[in-house]
């Protein structure tokens, strides 16, 4: 009895994409506290405080402000906590994700 030996080669794909990046955009609203939203930036977006104000004032003057370019799964992961952290203090912020690139 002889055992056939079939094998096939199988060439690794060896390139590498990085993953597509989305911008974290805060949009302004006359609820949520500016107190809240300089706060969010420091603890999920690790800002200084300094930055954190000038983001806070572009969100307001402007009406929204990219505040972040992350990957996907990082870019939902801190909106969802951001999110959620807000609804837990009875603010309406809200959060959208854009493609990079996008206007």
């Amino acid at each position: 009895m002889s055992q056939s030996d079939t094998r096939s080669k199988i060439k690794p794909n060896l390139a590498f994409k990085e993953p597509p990046m989305f911008r974290v955009v805060y949009l302004n609203d006359n609820v949520t506290t500016i107190e809240f939203v300089i706060d969010s930036l420091i603890e999920y977006f690790d800002y200084t405080s300094e930055t954190a104000q000038k983001i806070t004032t572009d969100i307001h003057e402007a009406g929204s402000a990219c505040v972040a370019v992350l990957p996907f799964e990082i870019a939902e992961q801190k909106g969802i906590e951001v999110t959620a952290n807000a609804r837990m203090q009875s603010y309406p912020l809200q959060i959208k994700l854009e493609p990079e690139g996008q206007s």
